[in-house]
């Protein structure tokens, strides 16, 4: 069953690119959480759109919003693909490929190389309180999420 608006969030523990554990209840009642899942690191869509929520973090970030970048890369993987880019916000590995499931953003094949269990391009507001309030799941890797109506629900929240 695909996520659905107001629904509470499956919530998850992954390890961070500095390979710490993040939940998204470490969150809960505190921030909203902009979730990201991206297919891989080093790609060219990918790194445009997380450059894009680098330069412009104070809209996405703040004491109220928490960004979190999610792929099936290892966390070592996205460690150097932080730091080569310089993001500042935190990359989560879901190498095991159980978040993209509970979330339903997982390719069955991806690409003309048929790679398996690959993170669809998607996004997911979840507030404060666990909810679902907005989701995005992308099948066309070469498209990025609507960010204008991302930065429309989280003004709303805000």
């Amino acid at each position: 069953m695909a996520i659905i608006l107001q629904q509470e969030a499956p919530d998850f523990t992954l390890f961070n690119s500095e390979k710490e554990k993040v939940s998204l209840a470490d969150f809960a009642g505190k921030k909203n959480v902009l979730l990201l899942f991206f297919p891989l690191a080093f790609t060219s869509v990918c790194t445009k759109e997380l450059c894009g929520i680098r330069d412009n973090i104070d809209r996405y970030s703040s004491d109220k919003t928490q960004v979190l970048g999610i792929s099936v890369d290892s966390v070592y993987t996205l460690a150097k693909y932080k730091s080569d880019q310089g993001y500042n916000f935190p990359l989560l590995s879901d190498f095991n490929k159980e978040v993209s499931a509970l979330y339903e953003t997982i390719y069955a094949s991806f690409g003309n190389m048929g790679m398996i269990g690959v993170s669809k391009r998607s996004a997911f507001i979840v507030d404060k309180n666990g909810l679902v309030q907005y989701a995005e799941v992308l099948e066309n890797a070469g498209e990025e999420p609507d960010f204008a109506a991302i930065d429309k629900k989280l003004t709303a929240l805000n």
